[in-house]
C-alpha cells in the first residue's frame, strides 16, 4: 500500500464532507470560539480529573484530546493533587471576549 496516496485519498474524503456540510446550510451549534468561551465558563475554578476534563470537553463539541493541546498552550495545569484546573489564560481570555 502506498501510505501516501492512501493519506492524499483521506484528505479529499475529508475535505468532501466538509463541503457536504457546508451545503447543508448553516449549522445549529455555535462556532469554536462560543463553545471554548461555554466550556471554560462550566468548567470555572474547580479540578477535574482526566475522566471528567475529557467528558466536559466532549460535550462542548471537542474531542477529548483537545485538553492536550490546551494544556501545551497554557490554558490547562496539572495541579498538585493530579487535578486539571484552568489557567489564569483561561480565565483572561474569557473576560476579555464578554
Amino acid at each position: 500500500m502506498d501510505v501516501s496516496r492512501a493519506q492524499a485519498a483521506l484528505r479529499q474524503i475529508a475535505k468532501g464532507f466538509e463541503e457536504l456540510a457546508a451545503a447543508l446550510g448553516p449549522a445549529d451549534e455555535p462556532d469554536e470560539t462560543e463553545r471554548t468561551a461555554r466550556l471554560i465558563a462550566e468548567w470555572g475554578v474547580k479540578g477535574l480529573t482526566q475522566r471528567q476534563a475529557s467528558a466536559l470537553f466532549r460535550k462542548h463539541g471537542f474531542a477529548p484530546q483537545t485538553a492536550g493541546g490546551w494544556a501545551r498552550g497554557d490554558w490547562i495545569a496539572i495541579g498538585e493533587d493530579g487535578l486539571r484546573y484552568l489557567t489564569a489564560r483561561s480565565h483572561e481570555w474569557l473576560e476579555e471576549r464578554a
